[in-house]
């Protein structure tokens, strides 16, 4: 019957000239049929959910800025309570999502902004007393980031690329004098950045990610300017994360997987170069830390199996306690208050958007201090992922989690599975937001995979798909196919798959392998030959890809990427394609999308593109969202419903 009025609906609109969507002149459209406007007035409630999340304390009262959206485009504000209102600071056209006080005074705040999604951002200084926004970093097409205060406020370390715009340098500012920025370090590489001051500002602890699998930390002696390794530079198969200095500088608390699976909180002696692992009893990988102002208690979050915990440490008995009390989910934003018992927790999942709590580490109580609409969503409907496993081709278990439409849908259910970025990713049971829509209303599963490559589930699952084993994670969602096919509720006839960035390559990969099992796919900024892409990503990202997905100037590497590439196994696609992409993308390049539209089109395919002139790797802005959410349902009521 739903499928009958849909048919009727979208004829009588089209006989009678009922209006339709109207792409902005931003957007470009090619394939796409023209999208009736009830499609968008259906929608609707779904769209309008938000969420908030936590950027800094002030530190000097009790009250946070936090990045919502209610325009177009995430903004901060500021909160003074539990609850309580929330006054808007910034202004812009584009999303601003970070801020930090200055820590002495709190006079001003520093965020970053960038143009268009195409990730060259630079550092503003925005000051409460005026409402003004100033910029501080060169404004070009460099990359600037990554900001670390020092202890007496009076500067600032952070990352540029803006000496030659591939490799991430260390500067130094007074961010009240913009004239006085200085290169403190040249380096070499896209993968440098700061991670602390030490408690005197003498030093300052830096990260050099090599890969997803190995990083080193190094010291640097701020007045002289040079560096010297902390770790061992050997090390090819360790990594090591956030890391911070005890208040008597003899220690640096941090996160590492060496000598383990999972990503443990150590602390190491500074002078002796000592490591002590705190957290072994705990059998998941640390995520996050945080150190109290006074430096007698650090809190750290674990990730198990996908959820969140949160631990108190006392930093003079190395003891730790997990907190029970706050609500399930996947967390973020951990950041103490100065006074050293408030901590910030941004908190998200499936019932409810990314919300801020703050958990008193005296009392044991937690107080709500946002709470963000769903747009009517009833939440208390939803129903919460199911975390399901299958057997791979080689006898690995994958696993990934599945949202479910309400038990109203009866019948085998149409399936969306929806593949992760990163590719070091991890899907987690989060908040569906408009995707509530696709359940609620539509009556499709949603399944969201972690094939092997995800984050989350030890180093050695984490390079299961590196270099030559690449299609190995492909032959996972292949697995997942046959799974689906073996359950009574699902539908194995109506499945379609999408995913965004190196989710967007598995797409594309599984739409050539397994075209005949799928009904449509949806390519969001996906790779589609990973020659091209490492050739034209930008160069401050390109060595770390390299290590990821090999190295195009090792002649059997670019042979291999070559032959795995779905550009050149295009005619494989029988099923119709939908590509979305941003045309300031700097990590994947418009040419990807751009090339595998024209091949689907030379193979008389069907393929719906969308290109939005201002968005970079993913869509930010409501409008062109709303635009591409619009045009997916009208995709899949046509391709995987079949109305």
């Amino acid at each position: 019957m739903k499928s009958v009025l849909f048919f009727l609906l979208v004829s009588t609109q089209f006989l009678y000239g009922q209006d339709t969507i109207k792409p902005g002149s931003n957007l470009i459209t090619q394939g796409i049929p023209p999208i009736p406007t009830f499609i968008a007035d259906d929608v609707l409630p779904y769209s309008e959910s938000r969420a908030a999340a936590f950027c800094d304390w002030n530190p000097t009262k009790k009250e946070m800025i936090i990045s919502t959206r209610f325009g177009n485009v995430n903004q901060l504000h500021v909160v003074n309570s539990p609850l309580g209102s929330r006054k808007q600071l910034t202004f812009f056209n584009e999303p601003i999502t970070n801020a930090q006080f200055d820590p002495i005074n709190g006079h001003y705040f520093l965020f970053t902004k960038d143009i268009g999604g195409n990730e060259f951002a630079q550092i503003y200084r925005y000051d409460l007393a005026t409402g003004k926004s100033t910029l501080l970093t060169d404004g070009k097409r460099s990359q600037n980031g990554g900001i670390k205060f020092s202890n007496s406020g009076k500067w600032i370390a952070y990352g540029s690329t803006s000496r030659n715009g591939a490799d991430r340098d260390i500067y130094i500012m007074d961010p009240t004098h913009p004239a006085s920025n200085k290169m403190l370090l040249s380096l070499s590489g896209g993968g440098w950045g700061v991670l602390d001051w030490s408690p005197n500002d003498d030093q300052l602890l830096l990260l050099q990610s090599i890969s997803a699998n190995e990083s080193h930390y190094w010291l640097v002696n701020v007045k002289e300017g040079t560096k010297e390794p902390l770790t061992p530079q050997d090390e090819k198969q360790v990594a090591y994360g956030q890391g911070v200095f005890s208040k008597n500088q003899q220690r640096i608390y941090f996160t590492t997987d060496k000598d383990n699976e999972f990503t443990r909180l150590a602390y190491m002696d500074v002078v002796k170069g000592t490591i002590q692992y705190l957290s072994s009893s705990i059998k998941w990988g640390v995520t996050d830390l945080d150190l109290s102002e006074d430096g007698k208690q650090l809190a750290f979050t674990t990730n198990e199996d996908g959820l969140s915990m949160l631990y108190m440490l006392n930093t003079t008995t190395n003891q730790f306690r997990q907190i029970k009390s706050l609500p399930t989910g996947v967390y973020s934003g951990l950041s103490f208050h100065k006074n050293g018992i408030d901590v910030s927790i941004t908190i998200n999942n499936a019932q409810s958007p990314s919300d801020v709590f703050v958990y008193n580490s005296q009392s044991g109580k937690y107080s709500r201090w946002t709470e963000s609409e769903t747009g009517g969503i009833p939440t208390q409907a939803i129903l919460p992922p199911s975390l399901i496993q299958w057997k791979s081709f080689d006898d690995k278990m994958i696993s990934g989690f599945m949202f479910s439409p309400p038990k109203s849908f009866a019948g085998k259910r149409p399936v969306i599975i929806n593949i992760h970025g990163g590719p070091e990713g991890q899907s987690l049971p989060t908040f569906q937001g408009a995707n509530n829509y696709y359940l609620n209303e539509m009556g499709v599963v949603i399944i969201y995979p972690n094939v092997r490559g995800s984050t989350g589930y030890g180093k050695t699952f984490l390079s299961a798909d590196n270099g030559f084993k690449r299609e190995e994670s492909v032959k996972d969602i292949g697995a997942l196919l046959d799974w689906i096919a073996q359950q009574p509720q699902l539908d194995k006839d109506r499945i379609m798959v999408m995913g965004g960035s190196y989710g967007g390559y598995m797409t594309l990969a599984v739409s050539t392998f397994y075209s005949s099992k799928i009904k449509c796919a949806i390519d969001v900024v996906g790779i589609s030959n990973f020659n091209t892409f490492l050739k034209n990503t930008e160069s401050y990202r390109r060595d770390l890809r390299r290590v990821e997905y090999g190295d195009e100037r090792d002649p059997e590497m670019a042979t291999f990427l070559e032959k795995i590439s779905p550009l050149n196994h295009a005619e494989k696609i029988k099923h119709p394609l939908f590509i979305v992409q941003g045309g300031n993308d700097p990590r994947v390049p418009r040419t990807e999308a751009a090339q595998m539209a024209e091949k689907i089109r030379q193979n008389n395919g069907v393929v719906w593109y969308l290109e939005a002139k201002d968005e970079g790797h993913g869509f930010r802005k409501k409008t062109n969202i709303d635009f591409q959410r619009n045009a997916t349902i009208l995709f899949m009521r046509k391709y995987l419903l079949g109305d």
